[in-house]
């Protein structure tokens, strides 16, 4: 998405009052989308000079949403109309978003939803071999020393795995052999 510096903004909002040049004129004019000229003179109209002014947040809580939508329906505006009624810097097509999540579920469907990733599950234990389902309090001597030997065993064949894969030489390297004319 192109960033307009605010100069520019008021330059075309200016010329679009003193001119009575039309949207499209001013578009063709100053390279400019129609439609992006069309929002910046509504949000001076109804904002003044903060309307072309840079916002810093995108944050709207689901009260914030859901007065938009009504003064929309209760006024019979249009979603570009309302987003330049209440200072939406997206446009119409904020509103529409807002709009369609609500009819689909309805209020709730507006609270803002979490951001960034969500948090990592934690791994789930590993099931030791051939333990017993006893609690480690009550397994007998000869259980243990069975499971201390499975867990040596284990140990002693992922060293030996690692020395082999060490000592192997590196692999060569694949694609086409050069000719030898």
């Amino acid at each position: 998405m192109a960033k307009y510096s605010e100069s520019l903004k008021l330059e075309v909002v200016q010329k679009y009052q003193a001119a009575g040049l039309g949207y499209a004129a001013l578009a063709k004019l100053f390279g400019i989308n129609a439609t992006v000229v069309r929002r910046w003179v509504e949000h001076f109209r109804e904002h003044g000079l903060d309307g072309v002014r840079k916002k810093h947040s995108d944050y709207f809580s689901a009260e914030f949403k859901l007065k938009v939508l009504r003064q929309a329906e209760r006024r019979e505006l249009s979603n570009r109309q309302a987003a330049a009624l209440f200072d939406l810097r997206g446009g119409g097509a904020v509103v529409a978003k807002w709009r369609r999540q609500y009819d689909e579920g309805g209020a709730q469907a507006l609270h803002p939803k979490p951001r960034g990733r969500p948090p990592m599950k934690p791994p789930k234990p590993k099931a030791a071999p051939a333990a017993p389902a006893k609690a480690d309090d009550q397994r007998t001597l000869e259980e243990l020393r069975e499971e201390n030997e499975l867990l040596r065993t284990e140990v002693a064949y992922l060293k030996k795995l690692d020395a082999l894969v060490r000592a192997r030489p590196p692999a060569a390297p694949k694609g086409r052999k050069p000719s030898s004319s």
